[in-house]
């Protein structure tokens, strides 16, 4: 179940400065993980598909029948080996340079790195916060399935249309510590 942060549900407050930060930015998380864990991060990708979707969806301008892509990766430590960000993706290809398309694709980059590569003009657009539990994704962070995640998910656009929605999720025990 999903608590959004606009019905006050997350007390800001009982979070470290790092978690706003995770929640907040519209930075590239890449570059902010590894400035606060001294760490090179590494994407691993989980599963990326190609489908039509069923329904529509919204945020992205999106109609029942458009085809997209839809990501689930991890963000994890290169040395530690440790997950820090799940994130899943939905792609709207049609509306990417086919270079920067098929570098998505092929490469095991995270996003924020080839927007850079390619030099791609964008803004992003936080739509919504949320705290929820682990259930299937405790595996990967090695916590109890009944553990919370705090969440963001927002919205990518380019030439002002929306190209991509994130949803970024860690475990609400992570990044406690000031570094």
């Amino acid at each position: 179940m999903q608590i959004s942060l606009t019905t006050k549900h997350i007390d800001l407050f009982k979070l470290s400065l790092f978690q706003r930060i995770l929640l907040t930015t519209d930075g590239t998380l890449t570059e902010i993980l590894e400035a606060y864990l001294l760490e090179k991060v590494q994407l691993v990708k989980l599963s990326e598909e190609l489908v039509i979707i069923t329904k529509s969806i919204s945020a992205l301008d999106l109609d029942i029948g458009t085809q997209v892509i839809k990501r689930k990766i991890l963000l994890q430590g290169q040395i530690s080996l440790k997950n820090f960000i799940y994130a899943e993706s939905i792609i709207v290809p049609e509306r990417l340079d086919n270079r920067l398309k098929s570098r998505l694709i092929e490469s095991q980059e995270p996003m924020g790195r080839l927007w850079l590569e390619h030099k791609l003009e964008i803004f992003k657009e936080i739509i919504d916060s949320a705290i929820e539990t682990a259930e299937d994704l405790s595996d990967y962070f090695n916590i109890a399935r009944e553990d919370k995640m705090l969440s963001r998910t927002y919205r990518v656009f380019s030439n002002r249309k929306p190209i991509i929605m994130i949803t970024e999720k860690f475990p609400k025990s992570y990044f406690i510590k000031e570094h």
